[in-house]
Parts: structure tokens; C-alpha cells; sequence
């Protein structure tokens, strides 16, 4: 016998979703017309064994992008009718990622054994986060979850968005320094050599712009392994420091404190503390579990202190608006249309909205950076190949003088 799910509409047109098991495909839909259903669809649905002898796809890290269209997929097989057992087996088919279906097929063995969702999705914490688990609790609890499955898809969904937009800003400056890199390193590397053997032929005295740029090259090409080795040992440096706590709370406070990129990391992380708080607080999670949750979501020491902060001034009694501007890190702006949230009693609307105002400028940030850098990136290169140029030519001009 076979697994397999159909949809179907009954004598008044209702369209009727649901799993049956027969031998064949042929049978469902004899079944069907003789209860009175017009068949639309009907598909199999292949069990736990087989399913995890045909795992196919790619294999790699479950990004949000993945999670949003699993949860996409999950909350429409749900709002249909279909069984949470059974929306796992379907969506497991259709994954691509490898190791996300093996998590579905391990889910799904837990739930046909009668063990909650929530509690299933909290043994893969490093797949579906604290709020992933308490969002689908909250759709347990209520008798709802396909609702809250629907808003952890629209949570995916934005978080991918904003991801990808800190690192379209933060690919084009490492673009930018790569290239740079390169056309110093072939400079130095093929250029400057040959020139150096020419004027040893010449010989006579070089011009004094000359003399200094073969100097910094001769400092350069003597002391190439040191400078690497400073770099390694800086980097390296660097990488044991921010392990420490002291150590990453002031690169942390760095971090925030960079021209332009500082303010796009804080203003990111709004957008997710107010996008993060407004969807739990939806689902009726409770405003002290919303904070643990939001500390976890962040691994910038300064943020997570304020948000820490927060926490304790509100568990002392204080609301939440007073304790955020306590704290010294969230802009006032927020903070007052927390209070007005707050007092208005919409708190979860107010927070969606100043989200989607810090969304907006976000795109103005990464837009204005892009617009700077890329004039940016023009005179910097000009600048260093015109050094080159008028250092190696110079003397050339000055002998057809002569």
C-alpha cells in the first residue's frame, strides 16, 4: 500500500484536501467518485525509508532563504487541510537542500510519534532558532498553526532581504581594496622590475621623485616576507583578541563606530529587533521570553549588553519604552513610537511600521555608499597608477631634455 495525497471538490464545489492510502493511484480516484468527489489531483507520497534512500539535491548551509520557502510551503499545505505529518513527507520530496531534508524526515518521524512540532524543531537549534520555536508553540497553543507558520515565513522572507542587502553594501568595498590590491601587486611585481634594470643600465642621477619611489620599491621587496609575516600576525592577532570578552566588546563598540558601515549595522539590526518583537508579540509570546529571544539574535557584545539592559529594567517594572532609552542604544525615534505603541495599546503595529521606516533607510544608506565608492574607487586607482607612471617616465622626460 502507497501514500497518497489528493485534492478534490465536493457536490457544492468545496475543494476537499486529504491523504489515503491504497495500492494505486487508480484506486484513490475510484474511491473518490464514489464518494461523491471530483477528483483534481492526486499524488503520491513516498514514505520515510524511501524518501531517505532518494535524498537528492545540494548540500550546504540552510540559509533563511530556504527556511522561508519551507515555511511557505508548510503554511499553504496547512491552510488546505493537509496534516502536519503528511506536509512534511510532501515537502521533503520537493527540498532541495540535503541536509534540510534529512531534518524533515527526522521531524516527521517525531511527530507521527506524537511528539509536538515545537518540541521537534527545538532539538535542531542550529537550524530553527528560539523564535522559530516559539512562534510555532504560540500556533499550538492557540489552535492556529498555520498562521504562525505563515508569519515565520513572512520573518524569513524579510530576514533574507536585509541580509542580502548588508552584503550587496559590504561586497562592493572588498571588491573595491581586492582590485586595488592587484594592480599594486602586478605593478610592483612585472612593471617596476624591468624599469629598475633599465635605469641600473643608464646609470647617472634620477630624479628625486624617482629616487623615493625605488626606494619605498627596494624597502618593499626586501622586507616582502616580514610584511607578511606582520600581516599574519596581526590578523591572527586580532582573531585571539576578539575570542576574548574584553576583547570583543571593543571591537563590538569598533564595529558600530565605523564611518558609514557602523551606521548600516545598528540600523539593520532595528529592523530586526522591531520585525522580531512585533512577530512574537502577535503570536502572544510574552514580552520577557521576546527579550531572550532578541539576545540571542545578535552576537555584537554592545547590542546584546543594551538589550540585556532593557530586559532588567523591565522585569524591575519599568516599561518598555523608558527602559530602551535607558539603555543608551536605541535611537529615539523608536523609543517614542514604542511609548505611543505602548500607550495606544497597537504596540505590534507600531513596531512593523517603524521596521518597514528603517527598512527604507537602509536602501538609502546602501544607495548613498555605492554612489560614494564608486568615484571613490576611480581616483584611488588614477592616483596610484599616475604615482607609477610619472615615477617611471620622469627620467625618460628629463634624458630627452638633456
Amino acid at each position: 500500500m502507497k501514500n497518497y495525497g489528493y485534492i478534490a471538490r465536493d457536490f457544492e464545489g468545496v475543494q476537499r484536501r486529504g491523504i489515503t492510502e491504497a495500492s494505486s493511484s487508480n484506486d484513490v480516484l475510484e474511491r473518490l467518485r464514489s464518494e461523491g468527489f471530483t477528483p483534481v489531483s492526486i499524488t503520491e507520497i513516498s514514505d520515510t525509508k524511501s524518501t531517505q534512500k532518494k535524498l537528492k539535491g545540494k548540500n550546504g548551509k540552510i540559509k533563511s532563504s530556504d527556511l522561508a520557502a519551507l515555511s511557505w510551503q508548510l503554511a499553504t499545505m496547512l491552510e488546505g487541510g493537509i496534516p502536519i505529518t503528511s506536509a512534511l513527507d510532501i515537502v521533503s520530496n520537493d527540498i532541495e537542500n540535503v541536509q534540510l531534508q534529512k531534518i524533515l524526515i527526522q521531524l516527521s518521524e517525531k511527530v507521527k510519534k506524537g511528539q509536538p512540532l515545537s518540541e521537534c524543531i527545538a532539538e535542531f537549534p542550529r537550524v530553527f532558532n528560539r523564535l522559530s520555536c516559539a512562534m510555532i508553540l504560540a500556533g499550538e497553543t492557540c489552535g492556529n498553526l498555520a498562521m504562525a507558520v505563515t508569519k515565520l515565513a513572512e520573518y524569513f522572507d524579510n530576514r533574507d532581504k536585509l541580509a542580502k542587502k548588508v552584503k550587496g553594501a559590504m561586497a562592493y568595498p572588498i571588491f573595491v581594496l581586492s582590485f586595488i590590491t592587484i594592480i599594486v601587486i602586478f605593478i610592483m611585481a612585472f612593471i617596476v622590475p624591468r624599469f629598475k634594470k633599465i635605469f641600473d643600465q643608464i646609470g647617472g642621477t634620477m630624479p628625486a621623485f624617482t629616487r623615493a619611489f625605488m626606494g619605498f620599491y627596494d624597502l618593499l621587496a626586501h622586507n616582502i616576507l616580514y610584511i607578511i609575516g606582520a600581516i599574519i600576525l596581526l590578523i591572527t592577532s586580532t582573531i585571539v583578541i576578539n575570542k576574548t570578552k574584553g576583547g570583543h566588546l571593543i571591537f563590538s563598540g569598533l564595529i558600530l563606530k565605523m564611518p558609514l558601515f557602523g551606521k548600516l549595522f545598528s540600523q539593520a539590526f532595528i529592523i530586526t529587533f522591531c520585525r522580531t518583537m512585533a512577530t512574537l508579540l502577535t503570536s502572544g509570546t510574552s514580552v520577557l521570553e521576546v527579550f531572550n529571544i532578541l539576545i540571542g539574535m545578535t552576537n555584537n557584545d554592545v547590542i546584546r549588553t543594551a538589550i540585556i539592559r532593557t530586559k532588567e529594567r523591565v522585569v524591575g517594572g519599568s516599561n518598555i519604552s523608558k527602559s530602551m532609552s535607558e539603555s543608551e542604544f536605541f535611537p529615539n525615534m523608536v523609543v517614542k513610537m514604542i511609548q505611543v505603541g505602548e500607550e495606544s495599546g497597537s504596540l505590534p503595529i507600531v513596531l512593523e511600521r517603524a521596521s518597514q521606516h528603517y527598512e527604507r533607510k537602509v536602501d538609502s544608506l546602501v544607495s548613498t555608499m555605492m554612489s560614494l565608492l564608486e568615484p571613490i574607487m576611480i581616483v584611488t586607482v588614477g592616483a596610484i597608477v599616475s604615482v607609477v607612471v610619472i615615477a617611471l617616465y620622469l627620467p625618460i622626460f628629463t634624458m630627452s631634455d638633456v
